[in-house]
């Protein structure tokens, strides 16, 4: 049985946590930090999937800002994310846990590929599930690929890691007034386009009725907490 109020979640890990302190690529320790951080959290009974951006290798839309062709770009920033997807596989097999890479972008290869039925079972055999290549399709986000999957997963949530600890109405680093929300619906999200999440993501959320958690993950066993209860995080719909 699960200690935690969620049997099942989708945790969205953006590809910039992965760099650590440098600017961008990846940092070992800190991937080896989240790993040990999924495993104490799958450890509360809840089945754990991850999807992970590829904004510290290459970011789509900033290639596509500097000329590149939008699908190309979109493309490479998928393949990013199956680097980054590999790597937290290693880090969690080589810490004890169980996990399983699958691409919606079919390369055989190096990892399997996407296919609903076979990832679903790959949760209930406890494994923690990391979905690389976003949606499989350009012109779409990481975070719309982390509800998605949910919804197709049967998550209760997705649990957003970012570098702050909620949602704020406005930047905090350049506006010192902005109001932190405990909590939040997804229609107010949405009409306030809080810059949080794409609307493509919220909108697909109030739909599927799968709240979104947003939490820092830069302090150790910030997952488990929020699983917990006990973390710091604003809670959007729900």
């Amino acid at each position: 049985m699960s200690s935690a109020p969620y049997r099942r979640v989708i945790v969205k890990l953006s590809g910039e946590a992965l760099a650590g302190a440098e600017p961008h690529g990846i940092d070992l320790d800190t991937i080896d930090r989240f790993a040990a951080d999924l495993i104490a959290a799958q450890a509360l009974g809840v089945t754990l999937g991850v999807v992970v951006g590829g904004g510290n290798l290459l970011r789509g839309a900033t290639a596509a800002a500097h000329g590149a062709d939008r699908t190309i770009a979109d493309v490479m920033g998928m393949l990013a994310t199956v680097m980054n997807a590999l790597a937290l596989e290693s880090a969690i097999e080589r810490l004890g846990g169980r996990a399983r890479t699958v691409s919606a972008i079919a390369m055989p290869q190096v990892c399997e590929t996407y296919e609903r039925r076979a990832a679903r079972r790959h949760l209930d055999d406890g494994r923690i599930v990391l979905f690389a290549a976003g949606t499989g399709n350009p012109f779409f986000t990481t975070d719309t690929t982390a509800v998605l999957r949910a919804a197709e997963m049967g998550a209760q949530a997705v649990l957003k890691a970012t570098n702050v600890d909620g949602v704020y109405s406005a930047d905090p680093k350049r506006d010192p007034a902005a109001v932190r929300y405990d909590r939040l619906g997804l229609d107010e999200a949405i009409e306030k386009r809080l810059g949080v999440m794409d609307l493509t993501a919220f909108s697909l959320a109030r739909d599927h009725r799968i709240p979104i958690i947003v939490f820092s993950i830069r302090e150790p066993g910030a997952i488990e907490s929020v699983l917990r209860g006990a973390g710091r995080a604003t809670i959007v719909g729900g």
